[in-house]
């Protein structure tokens, strides 16, 4: 059966899920680096559930479903508009239309999705000692910039691409140190109303501008700073550190959050942010290249396998015979069958074998109508309008075409 099976695939078959399997597994790996296999884990489920819905001639769930795709296609596009830029170059205007008509509220949703299915294993190459450097530095820093209170913004981005969230600044590309970080949030530096981003240990750009939060119950009589570092924490997974000058306080904003925090606090909250994004140094071997991403490897071959069965070998045309008993209309008061010859007949189709997958014998029925036959024995002639079978296989043949009964009455008994 298995040798079967693996025979009507074929040499071309084989190419064909390798092939289909190596795409589907590009796209895994796409969608885990921009973090977003959350959604991924969602587009698949439904897919499943499509799968099914058509398999079992569920009308209602398929037209439903394929009025979802377009709404997860609005989705994505919004999701990863960015790399779509990176991807194909300058976004045509019309798209760039189409992101500006959709709503806010919406735009935001969208965004925000990717954020909910982190994980937390991200792939940066980075050494554990330059992390606990970078660490120290920007405690240090921040400490001393709340106790002198000059007002800055701080954003360590996490896995997030945060391009698009960003408006105007400058692009530095520094490695991280408390002089620069104090010479660009000194009251009299040009950029320091802006917020610092940094990235892969450097601080990538300053002077930058982030959306505002609408949330004002979070951030109350608290200044714009806060605001905007509410506002990017509502959309990305960036760790947004705020320090009032005012006040002198410091606050963090994270995952839509936005909490004050003391001086002692700074290093351990920096520390958890930092394990949890912290990245794992890995040596490319020939080993990992069938262990790293085993999970989506598998996960790519499994979709192959699926599709291929349910469209490719599915589609196939197969036969299949079934005995069904026959079956009639009541006869006239006095009248009654007392033979039918034979009871069952082999009844043979052609389909997909899709078809067949779920197949139910008892969708096929036989039905003679017998209303105008008298007594004695009849020979009824079976043609396909006595058949009730489903729409997606045809009638090949009848064995035997015709049935003979025979009529007594209840007299006679």
């Amino acid at each position: 059966m298995a040798f079967d099976f693996f025979r009507e695939i074929g040499i071309s078959g084989f190419f064909d899920i390798a092939f289909m399997s190596l795409l589907i597994y590009s796209v895994l790996i796409w969608f885990k680096k921009t973090k977003a296999t959350f959604i991924l884990t969602g587009i698949i489920i439904i897919g499943i559930v499509y799968l099914l819905a058509r398999i079992f001639n569920l009308v209602l769930t398929t037209f439903v479903l394929q009025a979802f795709f377009a709404v997860i296609l609005v989705a994505i596009i919004v999701i990863f508009q960015e790399e779509l830029r990176q991807l194909f170059g300058q976004v045509p205007e019309k798209l760039s239309q189409f992101f500006e008509q959709i709503p806010e509220r919406i735009r935001r949703f969208f965004e925000r999705m990717p954020i909910w299915g982190t994980s937390s294993n991200p792939a940066r190459e980075k050494s554990i000692i330059s992390t606990y450097k970078e660490i120290q530095t920007l405690a240090q820093t921040i400490t001393d910039l709340a106790k002198k209170r000059n007002g800055a913004l701080i954003v360590i981005n996490g896995k997030s691409n945060l391009v698009r969230h960003l408006d105007g600044g400058v692009d530095l590309n520094g490695e991280i140190s408390e002089p620069l970080l104090k010479s660009i949030f000194d009251p009299n530096s040009i950029g320091h109303d802006g917020a610092v981003v940094i990235e892969r240990g450097l601080i990538t750009k300053f002077s930058c501008h982030l959306p505002l939060s609408r949330n004002f119950s979070q951030f109350q009589n608290r200044g714009t700073r806060h605001a905007a570092a509410l506002g990017l924490a509502e959309l990305t997974d960036a760790l947004c550190i705020v320090i009032s000058e005012e006040l002198g306080t410091i606050s963090f904003a994270r995952n839509g959050e936005l909490h004050q925090v003391g001086q002692e606090q700074v290093l351990l909250l920096l520390e958890d942010f930092y394990e949890e994004i912290s990245p794992f140094n890995s040596s490319d071997t020939w080993h990992s290249v069938f262990t790293k991403n085993y999970r989506e490897k598998v996960l790519a071959v499994f979709i192959t396998l699926v599709l291929w069965f349910v469209f490719v070998y599915g589609s196939t045309l197969h036969h299949k015979t079934f005995a069904i008993p026959v079956q009639y209309t009541e006869l006239p008061s006095g009248y009654e069958v007392a033979e039918i010859n034979p009871r069952e007949i082999e009844v043979s189709f052609l389909g997909p074998r899709r078809a067949f997958y779920f197949f139910n014998d008892k969708e096929i029925r036989l039905f003679l109508n017998i209303t105008d036959i008298n007594k004695g024995v009849k020979t009824v002639n079976i043609s396909e309008s006595n058949l009730s079978f489903p729409k997606d296989i045809t009638l090949e043949s009848i064995e035997p075409k015709t049935v003979q009964i025979r009529i007594e009455t209840e007299i006679d008994n």
